[in-house]
């Protein structure tokens, strides 16, 4: 298990997250504390989010999916360029992270669903969430609207949105 610690002045506003352990010797008599808190792990959080995704999908399309199983692709370690969920014609990319100041979700984070949906041919989906934020997928523009086929533009939609686009789109390939 790791902590992150830091030593600060003890009469500083102390942040709620942390704990306080009081210090001896000199620091302490100079009016120091150890703040302390256990680290995230972040990939058991990021594994976390993949499975409730997998969970919510098969609550949202479950009357749709047929024989598929909705299920985590472990084959993205061993390989590259490999979504995190795969399901008929859509890679999805999942990221799961605690904060972010503009709320927006990172280039690099879709250029690496873009690059896995090209290997295989698929639409690519980036499903992203923050703390105490909504969840939000990014798609690409002509996803929603064909006449965008030959654009490189993104829209950001509701996860529900993202699930009605793939329950239409399944809908008029039969």
């Amino acid at each position: 298990m790791k902590w992150q610690c830091r030593i600060t002045n003890k009469y500083r506003p102390r942040d709620a997250s942390y704990q306080t352990v009081s210090l001896g010797g000199y620091y302490g008599l100079a009016g120091y504390e150890l703040w302390v808190k256990k680290m995230t792990n972040g990939r058991r959080k990021g594994h976390a989010f993949e499975n409730e995704l997998c969970k919510m999908i098969v609550d949202q399309l479950g009357d749709v999916l047929g024989d598929q199983k909705v299920k985590r692709n472990l084959d993205q370690y061993r390989e590259s360029d490999q979504g995190d969920i795969n399901i008929d014609g859509w890679t999805i990319e999942a990221k799961r992270y605690a904060s972010n100041a503009g709320g927006n979700y990172k280039p690099e984070w879709w250029s690496q669903v873009t690059a896995a949906s090209n290997a295989s041919g698929t639409e690519p989906v980036l499903i992203y969430k923050y703390d105490r934020q909504p969840i939000k997928c990014v798609v690409r523009l002509s996803s929603i609207n064909a006449d965008f086929a030959d654009k490189d533009n993104t829209a950001v939609i509701s996860f529900p949105t993202w699930c009605m686009l793939v329950r239409e789109g399944w809908a008029d390939s039969e």
